[in-house]
């Protein structure tokens, strides 16, 4: 039994191996789109296509990748996802092109899809019920640690070695997760007598596909962009068209009894909550970094960190106040710091500098910690062996949608306030329109022309549109606390009591 306990805890490790290279690779991109654009003679529609393409095919494959995990095996899904994962990095370190590279970009999606929700959905196979809380913050922090750790690896890669270093990066991380899971993992499947809902396939992946470039189109280019608007329509019906078809199938994609469940549902809000806030927060604070406080890329992923800190000891925290009193009183306690936090953040002078800022967003990132872990655990508590894979996907899908509709939303607030701020009367036409695409660009204008009132004008209209954006979270932490008040602790009574808690 030990043996077997040891095994659990490193397959847990092969996968977190794994995910930390999906992690490293969504930021690292970043740091060398200039040098893609030179190298690669890359337009400005390229660049955005270098991330888009990854997105628009994680969001399309999600719920596939989760039903062929199911049917013809998890692990042999993930091998496929690691190769998919690696030889995709090997096409975009080798690009000469920017097709080249978009084609290998979306191969990465696709890698991720596979690799994202079957390595969740092996947790509650792997780990009873007393571990899995605990599983599950080791599956969230290695989901996590990437996002900071991009910006540093990379910033580090492109001062040493080519461009190429950014993808080159991921065939270690790939090479130790397919020899661990190798090795370790037992194959694993769910009902796979049942026929294949292809029709469920195409609806659910469309829309996905509508919304998430909708909602990038509109971050990019403000929601009265007509394209951006018929696409989240387009997205929006043919995911009412899958809701209608699971209804009406008799091997649905998805089993719409999930939702029946208040545990699953409530679990998957709650998740797709505190995506909103997180991701909003991964979006505003490497720009404060740069363009406020005067940090490189390599300096903001190292301000990210204590973020990370506190996400890692929110988890453990979250693990103990699980077994004491429930996910709910968790996520109630993770909501209330969080809403602390973000009003410090939202009412920080720029003159405080970095140690403030340390605080408020180590405190926010426990805040998270305590949140994420504890929907996440709540949902997939709720999910069979036979099912767990479309499950998890579906989990990860809603994520993906509310982080999505996080930076697209708040975005669009920050970049209106930043603008509506400022004043570029008297400046060169070519250098109004760079003050006004966003901070970094305004800042190194400012720093061009040597005039510290527009670098200070610049940076106070970002923390005034940051500051925004900030009670905007807020308000979403705070309706996330009441919300886990007034009826997670009630799926947690009823539950005890050993009543039925579908909704």
């Amino acid at each position: 039994m030990e043996k077997q306990h040891s095994r659990r805890w490193w397959v847990l490790i092969g996968l977190a191996i794994g995910l930390l290279a999906v992690g490293l690779d969504m930021t690292i991109l970043n740091l060398a789109l200039p040098t893609l654009s030179t190298e690669l003679q890359a337009s400005s529609s390229d660049l955005q296509w270098f991330a888009d393409a990854y997105m628009l095919v994680f969001a399309a494959a999600l719920l596939p990748a989760g039903l062929l995990g199911d049917r013809l095996g998890r692990k042999k899904m993930l091998f496929i996802g690691l190769l998919l994962f690696g030889a995709a990095s090997i096409v975009c370190a080798y690009a000469e092109t920017s097709t080249t590279l978009i084609i290998g970009r979306a191969m990465l999606g696709l890698g991720a899809a596979l690799l994202v929700p079957l390595s969740m959905s092996l947790i509650p196979i792997l780990f009873a019920e007393e571990e899995r809380s605990k599983a599950i913050g080791v599956w969230v922090m290695a989901n996590a640690i990437g996002i900071p750790l991009g910006p540093i690896a990379g910033g580090w890669l492109l001062n040493h070695y080519h461009w190429s270093s950014v993808f080159w990066i991921n065939i270690p991380f790939v090479v130790i997760a397919f020899v661990i899971i190798a090795l370790l993992l037992k194959e694993s499947h769910g009902e796979n007598s049942v026929r294949t809902d292809y029709v469920g396939m195409l609806l659910s992946s469309l829309g996905l596909v509508g919304i998430t470039y909708g909602l990038i189109e509109a971050g990019e280019g403000g929601w009265g962009n007509a394209e951006a608007l018929l696409s989240i329509g387009a997205g929006v019906v043919l995911l009412a068209g899958f809701v209608w078809w699971i209804r009406r199938c008799q091997a649905p994609l998805v089993d719409p009894g999930l939702f029946r469940s208040a545990v699953f549902t409530w679990g998957s809000v709650m998740a797709t909550i505190i995506s909103f806030i997180m991701f909003g927060l991964l979006f505003v604070l490497p720009q404060f970094f740069q363009g406020v406080q005067g940090t490189d890329a390599f300096g903001a992923g190292l301000r990210l960190l204590p973020l990370v800190g506190g996400l890692i000891i929110g988890s453990k925290a979250a693990d103990a106040i699980q077994h004491k009193t429930g996910a709910w009183a968790a996520m109630a306690c993770g909501f209330v710091l969080l809403g602390v936090s973000l009003a410090i953040g939202a009412n920080m002078p720029i003159s405080d500098g970095f140690g403030l800022t340390a605080v408020w967003i180590t405190i926010s990132g426990f805040g998270i910690g305590l949140v994420l872990p504890a929907a996440m655990d709540m949902a997939l508590s709720s999910l069979t062996a036979e099912r767990s894979g479309v499950g998890s996907a579906l989990i990860m899908a809603l994520r993906n949608i509310g982080g999505t509709i996080g930076v697209a939303v708040l975005g669009t607030v920050l970049s209106r306030s930043y603008r509506g701020t400022l004043d570029v009367n008297g400046l060169p036409e070519q250098a109004a329109e760079a003050v006004q695409r966003n901070v970094a660009a305004g800042a190194a204008i400012a720093r061009q022309l040597d005039s510290l009132p527009l670098l200070m004008q610049v940076q106070d209209a970002f923390v005034l549109g940051m500051s925004r954006l900030l009670w905007i979270c807020g308000g979403i932490a705070a309706a996330g606390l009441l919300l886990a008040v007034l009826f997670l602790r009630k799926v947690k009574e009823r539950a005890s009591a050993g009543q039925q808690v579908d909704i």
